[in-house]
């Protein structure tokens, strides 16, 4: 790590020429001429910025055996992952490399990093509790598919295995709720000093945990819990209730930054909300600044040329045989020495009908600010467009679900709103006068909304997250649906 720290740029100039020295033979490596590529801008020409639908043939035809298609070597794993916003799922390539070189070295990378900065760290007198998706291992042509959680929980190395609660046959359980209380069963008796998994579903679980063991607050059950490495959806919304849950001061958070198609950032710092990026996983960066994100006609700057404060895609090159891939995330760079990023939402994830530009972050800054001024706690939310209809205007319209209800919703929306104006200009100006927009509708959901919407789709645990911002009514509708019944 203080190598790549030192020296940035060569490190990642350096992996992206060894990447292409690896898959020069391969079919895609050959048709872009890849023993042509002797440097960025060569790379650049030759290799165009793609989305899933580009490269779907060529990994359906790997799916499906054939191999040396995008990257050497046989290529067995798939991760599979819904597009929170399109039902159809993706299939990523899991190489060897992309496993050990990225997925468990991150592992070792992230408890490395948390123990050098809390030397008094007991963290292995006990065991991790994981809460893993609830996907089981599909074969189908002699690969195998399933949650990216799942296939490392497969190919975990035996040490891991043992320092881990449950065991691999309970982690791998396919039924949700069922997989809940076995996980339970198997971890209120033992000495569990971390817990791993995303916030929204490992709030379930410990809830459950409080429900089934009629204690206060989790430390009650698992006195030497020390750290919650967490990560899939930002942390903000759920830091009081998880406050309220393990009521200890020095208590430590720890967010990590990974997807199916990698492992990109670790938080380097205690008590920070900022994530170091890693660049010797075997992952090539480049950046397109949102104000001109054009898809797959943007243009693409590398690592050297981000500055900070700015909203960028991220495009990636990586050992997993992905190239020039644009993983559908947003970054904002918060320091380019060393480069520390923050998630700001994703190119999709937005709503921009009235050219408004808001993004998640808007969002969840806003909420923050409604819910220390009205003492409220948020537990899960949505946000579509209401549709200018003839002299109507337009409007963004909430359905949010408490934890902790404000005593006046109509005084929460109005704080609402005006913390959207004070972080978005661009909000702040449609609202102007009410001349485009008008004031937001919040709708409060009853208790369990969200979680009934997930569980109708089969989209309970793991990665499945609710969409935040859409520019469609879709789910909205849904929900105001299921709401009624």
């Amino acid at each position: 790590m203080e190598l790549f720290l030192k020296y940035p740029i060569d490190v990642q100039d350096e992996l992206l020429l060894t990447l292409i020295a690896i898959a020069k033979s391969t079919e895609f490596g050959k048709e872009h001429k890849f023993y042509k590529i002797k440097n960025y801008e060569d790379f650049t020409k030759r290799v165009p910025i793609q989305k899933y639908e580009s490269i779907e043939p060529l990994i359906e035809r790997c799916r499906k055996g054939e191999q040396n298609l995008f990257w050497p070597g046989k290529i067995k794993w798939f991760a599979k992952s819904s597009g929170t916003t399109n039902a159809k799922s993706k299939f990523i390539p899991v190489s060897d490399e992309a496993l050990e070189d990225c997925h468990f070295k991150a592992g070792k990378d992230m408890l490395c990093l948390y123990i050098n900065n809390n030397e008094d760290a007991q963290l292995f007198t006990g065991k991790s509790l994981r809460l893993g998706g609830s996907s089981a291992i599909y074969e189908d042509n002699e690969t195998y598919f399933g949650d990216l959680s799942a296939i490392i929980i497969e190919n975990m190395p035996f040490w891991a295995d043992f320092s881990s609660a449950p065991k691999q046959e309970v982690a791998l359980m396919e039924e949700w709720e069922t997989k809940m209380e076995a996980i339970i069963d198997a971890t209120i008796h033992e000495n569990i000093t971390s817990i791993v998994g995303v916030p929204s579903w490992m709030l379930v679980l410990l809830n459950r945990v409080l429900e089934k063991t009629g204690k206060d607050h989790i430390l009650e059950v698992w006195p030497n819990l020390e750290v919650y490495f967490h990560g899939g959806v930002n942390f903000n919304p759920y830091r009081e209730q998880y406050k309220k849950l393990i009521p200890r001061e020095d208590f430590k958070y720890y967010e990590t930054y990974n997807a199916s198609e990698g492992f990109f950032a670790i938080q380097d710092q205690n008590n920070s909300e900022e994530l170091l990026l890693m660049l010797d996983y075997g992952i090539f960066y480049e950046f397109i600044p949102m104000d001109a994100y054009e898809g797959e006609d943007s243009k693409a700057i590398p690592l050297s040329e981000v500055e900070t404060n700015i909203n960028y895609a991220i495009v990636i090159t990586t050992n997993g045989g992905l190239w020039r891939y644009l993983i559908g995330d947003t970054v904002k760079f918060t320091s380019t020495d060393p480069y520390r990023i923050k998630i700001t939402g994703r190119t999709k994830h937005h709503i921009n009908v009235f050219g408004e530009e808001l993004i998640i972050e808007n969002a969840e800054e806003a909420l923050k600010s409604a819910c220390e001024k009205t003492n409220s706690r948020v537990k899960d939310y949505t946000v579509a467009p209401i549709f200018m209809n003839g002299k109507e205007k337009g409007a963004h319209e909430w359905i949010i679900e408490f934890e902790n209800k404000p005593k006046d919703l109509s005084f929460f929306t109005e704080i609402l709103d005006n913390a959207l104006k004070n972080c978005n200009s661009d909000y702040e100006a449609k609202r102007y006068n009410n001349m485009t927009l008008s004031m937001p509708k919040v709708n409060e959901a009853r208790d369990g909304l969200f979680y009934d919407w997930l569980k109708q789709k089969g989209k309970l645990g793991g990665q499945h997250k609710i969409p935040r911002l859409s520019n469609k009514r879709t789910f909205l509708e849904e929900l105001h649906l299921l709401e009624t019944h």
